[in-house]
């Protein structure tokens, strides 16, 4: 007779799993090393009647390297708006059903969100599983300061929403986290440089995979050590380190702030966006325009 008990197994060793109260379960699964999933998540993956997910395939691989036997239901941005009514039903009748991301905590830049806001107003239980994150283990790599930190989540497609973004977090003082495309970094680094000159970063690279990798240092430097490979590639996690008190300004991060608003501005707006930014005097920076704009035409 097939034993259908809910069970996992790690190693050699099978473990049956308990029963599971009602209500939705929000778990984390490995960002990359399958062994730094919990006992707790394996056990509730086991336990829960239905396992959501956003690529069966992909999930299908965690649950066969552990033995776990339940049903995989695929919720992702695509589907999410039609799925969700049936799920909060089941769960209203007392399903227990268990959410999962493709890697890391789910709700970080996935649609869970909207699916764990409508039960909670439902008054359905919510558990929650924690484990791995991209997002803090990048933070605790990164050599960046960890007391006060903003996770933005992806860095926006078009170069003139990546600088407005930039900018707007420029007098923040935490540490900036993003996620990013290996096909965009460059760019990506380069406008941080324009952006938000002088700051410390990390770029860290295929966390807890075979070939992890943590750059840091500036972003241009950063920048032209990964222009010189031949591609770029993995899972990104990029890390700014927040302004300093005495954060050192030169000529030359103000003419790369100047070449950046006056692409998108007149001369005597770009003036003061440039002095705002470095706390200058306006009329310095109006006059290294002029200056700029006599020799250029000379």
């Amino acid at each position: 007779m097939t034993d259908t008990r809910p069970s996992y197994i790690i190693g050699a060793h099978r473990y049956e799993a308990e029963p599971l109260a009602p209500g939705l379960y929000v778990v984390a699964t490995p960002i990359g090393n399958l062994g730094d999933i919990t006992v707790r998540a394996l056990a509730t993956l086991a336990a829960a009647e239905t396992v959501l997910c956003e690529d069966t395939r992909t999930s299908g691989k965690l649950m066969e390297r552990f033995a776990i036997r339940t049903k995989l239901s695929p919720y992702h941005e695509h589907n999410a708006q039609k799925a969700r009514p049936h799920i909060l039903e089941r769960l209203q009748q007392g399903a227990t059903i268990a959410l999962i991301s493709d890697a890391g905590m789910p709700l970080v830049s996935d649609p869970g969100y909207r699916l764990v806001k409508e039960a909670v107003e439902l008054g359905i239980p919510v558990t929650a599983c924690p484990g791995p994150s991209a997002v803090l283990t990048g933070l605790a790599l990164s050599g960046l300061p960890t007391d006060r930190f903003l996770f933005a989540g992806f860095v926006p497609q078009k170069q003139g929403e990546r600088r407005r973004l930039f900018e707007e977090f420029a007098k923040l003082k935490a540490t900036l986290i993003f996620f990013e495309s290996p096909h965009r970094i460059i760019e990506t680094l380069h406008d941080l440089a324009t952006a938000l000159p002088g700051r410390a970063v990390a770029v860290t690279r295929e966390l807890t995979k075979l070939h992890e990798e943590v750059l840091r240092g500036q972003a241009q430097e950063i920048a032209a050590q990964l222009a010189a490979r031949a591609a770029v590639k993995g899972e990104i996690t990029l890390l700014v380190g927040p302004p300093t008190e005495d954060e050192p300004v030169s000529d030359a991060d103000i003419d790369i702030a100047i070449n950046h608003a006056l692409s998108t501005m007149p001369a005597s707006k770009a003036a003061s966006e440039v002095a705002k930014r470095f706390n200058a005097n306006r009329a310095d920076i109006y006059q290294r325009i002029l200056s700029r704009k006599e020799s250029d035409g000379a």
